[in-house]
């Protein structure tokens, strides 16, 4: 048994979108996940690109920090303050 699913509800969808997950993974191709699952358009399968957290983690830690120099701060002047208040009663 894995405890890791205990208490959760596994559906056939849930293992299908596991199954298109998994091989997305594996292969990188959206194409191959689309004829796995039987789409007979790309479009229902792009959903998959947007739901792999692994992914999105990849993609951030590819990017560094912008190098931002610590600067001093400078409290906004009375000017700024008041547009922004004049703003927003506006609003």
């Amino acid at each position: 048994k894995q405890p890791s699913i205990l208490g959760k509800r596994v559906t056939p969808h849930v293992l299908r979108h596991s199954c298109a997950m998994h091989t997305l993974a594996a292969t990188g191709d959206i194409r191959k996940v689309a004829l796995w699952l039987g789409h007979a358009s790309i479009q229902s399968t792009e959903t998959y690109l947007r739901a792999d957290p692994e992914e999105k983690l990849q993609i951030l830690a590819a990017h560094g920090a912008p190098a931002i120099k610590p600067g001093r701060f400078k409290p906004p002047s009375d000017a700024l303050i008041t547009m922004l208040t004049d703003v927003r009663r506006r609003a």
